[in-house]
């Protein structure tokens, strides 16, 4: 098969990338998807509770509103459906091939373009190759002794086990990161034991969560221009926030704020304690629930303060060496963010491995584009994550950049562009020079922001207007341009 443009995963990203290329009247690209169906992050995790934390007026395509939303934080089915509504507006189910699992990619300097492997065996010939996988995409489980022996249901938040009745049994859950402050309380209701293995305890806010009534849908819906200064008034006091992000002294407010929250769900001392962080506010994810804490607080519920060591039989074990006797283990221990398990499958121009070539941290040229890796482009790159907005907004700056380029190349006749490793360099040193003196570099904490180098690769320590102006149009002079190797080598193909 050849096509011009590969995009991989059908998640916000993915679709995204369809749509932009959809709008400029092209046809010459094709979705691949490793499932049945699209939707990425919000197809995948479906267990209870799930739902987003950024408000769902924000949390959608400034180009397709949604004037009917339910929920000021929209539940994980609505979003859910708001792609597919997506795939529809634009006609994209017949650019999505369902079930294609891509196994690995490289460029070929002789064609000038990428050869896509799939677990099928099949091989694609393409010009560029869209990475829409995002970062929250492969869970992640610890290696745990004796987990393999368990003899009970083991499974991750990403991979919820739906035939399996949770009513009435011993349950241990690992891990207390976003899903799983989602997933607890539900959970809770219904196990006769809840076992909460804790190694580092989160930051929580109140989430000002309420439906949105019939009367304001309407509103949305026959005055689209209120709509939009809905999502503006969104935008602007979440653009705020990030001023505390950059100067961390200013959380301490919202811990106070957030130390409050802790009294009013939990009235035990000792539990408090436990599950009050020592480190500054921001510099883990901060979460936003209402129930986690009286969860906590139920008399079956039980919080070790210490880390899942051991599976021994129908025990777990504490690395305090505390066990206890259960039927379920749930894994809410987050994603690969920092180490893409695929990138060592990912080969570049001079035969040099993605995961080789970020063996000291994950960099890419405005989160997007790698030196070395021709027509490879990124969504959610490096440095393009946020603690204080929706993402969606990082999103569509990507996307603008990527239009850009497409356009760049059809204007120079190139086959393609390569990222100058100066270029990248300057980026990568501007953005950790000012990553340094964020809440997530000297916050007093270990999290996913960070890479095993202490590097922050993942969080963009700026404004998302700021990227949005970094992003807003090509400067080919940080690329090196790859002549055709042939007459129509950068011509545009349809698929075949």
């Amino acid at each position: 098969m050849r096509t011009s443009v590969v995009i991989i995963g059908s998640g916000f990203a993915g679709l995204g990338m369809a749509i932009q290329l959809a709008e400029q009247g092209r046809d010459d690209f094709v979705v691949l998807e490793k499932a049945d169906s699209l939707g990425g992050t919000w197809r995948d995790n479906t267990y209870p509770g799930c739902a987003c934390d950024v408000q769902s007026h924000l949390y959608s395509y400034s180009f397709a509103p949604n004037p009917n939303w339910t929920r000021m934080f929209a539940r994980q089915d609505e979003i859910r459906g708001y792609l597919e509504d997506l795939a529809d507006r634009y006609r994209l189910r017949d650019r999505i091939r369902y079930g294609v699992t891509v196994t690995g990619a490289e460029f070929d300097a002789a064609e000038g373009g990428w050869t896509v492997h799939t677990a099928s065996g099949e091989t694609i010939e393409t010009r560029f190759v869209v990475w829409g996988t995002g970062a929250l995409h492969e869970p992640s489980i610890p290696e745990i002794e004796g987990l393999e022996r368990f003899s009970g249901r083991v499974f991750h938040s990403a991979n919820w086990d739906h035939d399996h009745d949770l009513a009435g049994r011993r349950v241990a859950v690992i891990g207390t990161g976003a899903s799983a402050i989602q997933f607890l309380p539900p959970v809770a209701e219904r196990a006769a034991e809840l076992t909460l293995f804790q190694r580092t305890p989160p930051w929580i806010l109140p989430k000002l969560d309420r439906p949105i009534s019939a009367a304001e849908r309407w509103a949305f819906r026959t005055f689209p221009l209120l709509q939009r200064i809905y999502r503006g008034s969104i935008y602007t006091r979440l653009e705020g926030r990030v001023f505390g992000f950059r100067h961390p002294r200013v959380m301490t407010g919202l811990q106070a704020l957030a130390k409050a929250h802790i009294r009013r769900g939990i009235a035990d001392p000792e539990l408090r304690a436990a599950v009050t962080p020592d480190y500054t506010l921001g510099c883990k994810r901060v979460l936003l629930s209402n129930d986690y804490y009286p969860a906590l607080a139920q008399p079956n519920t039980e919080v070790i303060t210490s880390a899942l060591a051991e599976v021994r039989g129908s025990s777990v074990v504490a690395a305090d060496g505390s066990e206890r006797e259960v039927d379920a283990i749930i894994f809410g221990t987050g994603f690969h963010v920092t180490d893409m398990p695929i990138a060592d499958r990912v080969i570049g121009a001079g035969g040099r491995s993605l995961g080789e070539h970020w063996k000291d941290g994950m960099a890419a040229l405005r989160g997007c584009a790698v030196d070395g890796f021709p027509n490879l482009l990124l969504i959610i790159g490096p440095n393009t994550g946020l603690g204080n907005s929706s993402m969606i907004l990082m999103i569509e700056s990507s996307l603008n950049y990527m239009a850009d380029y497409l356009r760049t190349l059809s204007r120079t006749g190139a086959a393609a562009l390569d990222a100058k490793p100066s270029a990248v360099a300057a980026w990568t040193e501007q953005t950790q020079a000012r990553a340094a003196r964020t809440v997530w570099n000297t916050g007093g904490c270990k999290s996913w922001y960070l890479d095993a180098n202490g590097r922050n690769t993942t969080a963009w320590p700026g404004t998302t207007a700021q990227f949005r102006r970094a992003t807003r149009r090509l400067e080919l002079s940080e690329y090196e341009v790859l002549a055709p190797v042939s007459a129509d080598a950068h011509t545009v193909g349809a698929v075949s």
